[in-house]
């Protein structure tokens, strides 16, 4: 997080402001030569067929995601699979909702309209993405409680190893017998835990033995240095997952904090990428809960009506992937131009 003065806060917030117009800048003199490159302007044909087979490749994978969802809620306690409730149920969403741009691409190119096949097509493409990456995270996370819970034991020894020259000088007073204290109680705890015969949560047990020792000990190496770097890149690329698959709904502190947690990940700070990645999940999905269903019903008694969305299109407007009716002048559709998200309320 930046800690700067105002002053240096303010300067740098232009510093970015401009960057991103410069970037803008850059992509809207490229634009051309990116249509000209996937030759949309000539017919949608050979791309929309590789999405159509994308499509369905991925409904396959779907299929095979929510079984591997049921052996995680089977297997494990409900935290290790809550990262990835529902998301099976929404990566459905994003394909129906590319099965009606697939085929409202497909009647355009046929009607000699390019421009909306082009942006039917992208829109469909921008659906199977998401959909393809709630199915990948639901993997994803299977192999991370799988790689955790075999990690369990051995964080378990090097807890005891790292606290032993602690326990030796914890008679003499001073902060140490504290720490021993606070330590012996957390690891008896998930010894508890482990050895109960219940299913539990090998992510967030790695994480409580993690914490038992201060991030600045330099007994956190070896085994209790892949447990943290596993749960700080579990919890950065959860944080990472939510963002791209709602980024309609989800404001600038969220993300901010997550670009944050990738930094410090990167640069072998696992204790505080784990905790800001914590904490820009949370605040994404604050944001969409704020946010809310885009498409609600007209108020009793006004009189006014709204025509039914296609299905699917309250989440394809949450995960930002609606195109403008005027994609050349307008922004993706939205939530009605609305200021919001992670620490701005709506107006």
């Amino acid at each position: 997080m930046y800690r700067g003065t105002p002053a240096a806060r303010r300067q740098a917030l232009a510093g970015i402001v401009g960057r991103c117009a410069e970037a803008e800048r850059r992509l809207d003199a490229s634009a051309d030569g990116f249509r000209r490159l996937r030759g949309l302007e000539q017919g949608v044909g050979a791309a929309l067929g590789v999405a159509e087979a994308r499509f369905r490749e991925l409904t396959g994978r779907t299929a095979a995601a929510e079984a591997v969802l049921a052996e995680l809620r089977a297997r494990y306690a409900a935290p290790a699979s809550a990262t990835v409730t529902g998301y099976v149920e929404q990566a459905k969403d994003r394909l129906v909702f590319a099965t009606v741009q697939l085929n409202q691409a497909r009647q355009a190119d046929d009607s000699g309209r390019p421009g909306e096949a082009a942006r039917r097509l992208r829109t469909a493409e921008g659906a199977v993405a998401q959909a393809a990456v709630f199915v990948g995270t639901v993997r994803r996370t299977a192999d991370e409680l799988r790689e955790a819970a075999g990690l369990v034991p051995a964080a378990l020894t090097g807890a005891e190893a790292a606290l032993a020259p602690l326990r030796a000088t914890a008679g003499t007073g001073g902060g140490d017998l504290a720490h021993v204290l606070r330590a012996d109680a957390v690891l008896s705890s998930v010894r508890q835990e482990v050895t109960s015969g219940r299913p539990y949560d090998p992510v967030g047990v790695l994480r409580r033995i993690v914490a038992a020792l201060p991030s600045s000990d330099p007994a956190r190496s070896g085994v209790l240095a892949a447990a943290a770097r596993l749960t700080a890149g579990s919890a950065t690329a959860a944080a990472a997952d939510f963002v791209a698959t709602h980024r309609g709904a989800v404001g600038a502190v969220a993300r901010t904090r997550l670009a944050e947690a990738h930094r410090l990940l990167a640069d072998g700070d696992s204790a505080a990428a784990d905790a800001l990645a914590l904490e820009a999940r949370a605040l994404a999905e604050q944001d969409v809960r704020v946010r809310g269903n885009p498409y609600t019903p007209a108020p009793a008694g006004t009189g006014a009506s709204r025509p039914a969305p296609a299905a699917g299109t309250a989440g394809a407007v949450l995960g930002g992937i609606v195109p403008a009716e005027d994609p050349e002048n307008a922004h993706p559709a939205g939530f009605t131009g609305r200021a919001g998200g992670s620490g701005t309320p709506p107006a």
